[in-house]
């Protein structure tokens, strides 16, 4: 007789936790949901974040959200959807970074943690209670594990040095006309 695995058990806990927590603040970026914006009013949002193209980013932050947040509570394709959501939080970082850590400043407490949370996830596994696990772990092999999260990482750094660019960019004084 199979017994309960705690160690098994606490992982089932913290992915679908986290990924539900993730999957809803993605489809308040896609749909609206929860009272979000949808894709527009994100989009307008990115705007004034800095994001460029405004568009695309909300699509992309969405997705990693709401894609990585409900792969993360399935168990299914771990590595590539803990990195995901870390990429996405890494840019929600960089947007309240200049507020300090703590959230009730503005700061990148919360966002941080969830980046975190879920990147452990992603080079944790899932653990025995998921899909991963239901269909042998298919895409949750050691390779999947560096690919995801160094593609998550060089992108996540373009967009954020992309956004860091505009910013100085946007503080320069433009040169007078001769």
């Amino acid at each position: 007789m199979t017994t309960l695995n705690r160690r098994d058990l606490g992982l089932l806990v913290l992915r679908v936790g986290t990924g539900a927590v993730l999957a809803a603040h993605g489809t308040q970026k896609l749909f609206g949901w929860f009272g979000g914006g949808g894709i527009e009013g994100t989009a307008q949002g990115m705007a004034a974040m800095g994001f460029s193209p405004p568009r695309e980013s909300a699509i992309a932050a969405g997705l990693g959200e709401a894609g990585g947040g409900a792969l993360l509570a399935l168990g299914l394709a771990t590595p590539a959807a803990g990195a995901a959501a870390a990429g996405a939080m890494a840019g929600a970082v960089a947007v309240h970074l200049p507020a300090g850590f703590f959230a009730q400043s503005g700061g990148f407490e919360y966002p941080a943690f969830l980046g975190f949370t879920a990147a452990a996830i992603g080079i944790t596994g899932a653990g025995r209670y998921s899909l991963d696990h239901a269909t042998g772990h298919v895409v949750d092999r050691p390779w999947v594990v560096a690919t995801a999260f160094l593609a998550s990482a060089l992108a996540a750094a373009a967009v954020v040095g992309r956004r860091a660019q505009a910013q100085d960019d946007a503080a320069e004084p433009s040169e007078p006309d001769a």
